[in-house]
């Protein structure tokens, strides 16, 4: 069955499903702190978009960070608008599973938030995460303005070399300007708060990424 398989190799936009002009249903507020999935957000806060393997996990990562507003999950990264769960699964949407993270600089820095990212997951591994494989748990990160570009690039620097210094191997993140961010449905959002025991899959390298974590403001 085709929603059955776990590619390792890309899609493109001419072999991508064709997906739907509707947005999938999905929560309104965040189920552990209640603030909205979709805004307004406070002025001032900022967005980026990080995968790094299943998105439970990750997400759960993130809402427990200090100065994190709020987490969403969700697809980005490829080419199908409005994909379901099966479809992104299907390897034919070319979408990783993706974490919105909409942070308030005052409170937490970037820096701390790109530190959470490199250190929680292994981004060495290409198209898979863990026991997770296919290109839908590819490691990346979409930015959204120049400095958060030049942040991310310059953190993935510092963290290659504490890596190559333990002995793994290049950085695989994608990393690209942010495009589409597609909800995922309902049942996703916040889905370790509402099944602690659920599944996470994601375990980093043990690796300290080195860079400043200072806040501003």
């Amino acid at each position: 069955m085709i929603f059955a398989r776990r590619k390792a190799e890309m899609t493109d936009a001419a072999r991508a499903l064709p997906g739907r002009a509707s947005a999938i249903a999905t929560a309104s507020h965040h189920f552990v702190n209640g603030n909205p999935l979709k805004g307004p957000y406070p002025a001032g806060s900022e967005q980026i978009v990080v995968a790094m393997g299943c998105y439970w996990g990750a997400e759960r990562t993130f809402w427990e960070l200090p100065g994190v507003w709020v987490t969403a999950v969700g697809n980005a990264g490829g080419f199908t608008p409005n994909p379901t769960y099966e479809e992104v699964c299907s390897g034919l949407t070319g979408h990783t599973e993706s974490v919105l993270v909409v942070f308030e600089p005052s409170k937490v820095s970037l820096n701390e938030v790109l530190k959470v990212f490199w250190e929680a997951h292994d981004p060495t591994q290409g198209m898979r995460q863990g026991n997770d494989t296919g290109t839908q748990y590819r490691s990346a990160i979409y930015w959204n303005s120049p400095a958060q570009r030049d942040a991310v690039l310059a953190s993935k620097a510092a963290y290659q070399k504490a890596l190559t210094a333990q002995g793994y191997g290049a950085i695989t993140t994608e990393i690209a300007e942010a495009g589409p961010f597609y909800f995922a449905e309902t049942y996703h959002q916040q889905f370790l708060a509402k099944n602690p025991h659920g599944y996470c899959g994601i375990g980093g390298t043990g690796v300290v990424c080195q860079i400043g974590t200072g806040v501003e403001g």
